[in-house]
């Protein structure tokens, strides 16, 4: 039987491992920020597109490492790439990605219409006595 990163014949059996605290951390840390930029459709765009290519991915930022470690002080670089091999980790990112867009965008929705309340509500009659300052 063919096994390796590249074989997706019909008796390969998909093993999901569950993930640490520390991994969903992560992912969701991962997450809110995409949201909080606006960038969760580009993301899910871009993550869509090379979920095929995940651990060919995760390999290109094996090699990138030393750079990273270089520029950047991420402590959980390692974690991350190793998490990125594996497609279905590819798949709870972008299901996370959309649950928080959705959260955010409810979020936003509320607000606008309390907003819309206000204005609603609040007085806009013209008075003299209001522009002279005697109310």
């Amino acid at each position: 039987m063919l096994k390796g990163p590249f074989f997706f014949g019909s008796d390969k059996k998909e093993i999901e491992e569950a993930l640490t605290p520390k991994q969903e951390e992560m992912l969701d840390k991962i997450s809110t920020k995409v949201v909080q930029w606006k960038m969760a459709v580009p993301a899910i765009m871009f993550l869509e597109s090379v979920k095929p290519l995940s651990y060919l991915g995760s390999q290109v930022m094996v090699f990138f490492e030393p750079f990273v470690h270089a520029l950047f002080n991420l402590p959980e670089y390692n974690e991350f790439q190793q998490m990125m091999e594996r497609r279905e980790n590819v798949e709870r990112l972008l299901q996370r990605i959309e649950k928080f867009d959705a959260e955010a965008y409810e979020e936003e929705k509320r607000r606008k219409k309390e907003a819309k309340l206000m204005r609603r509500t609040e007085k806009r009659s013209f008075s003299f006595k209001r522009l002279l300052g005697r109310e």
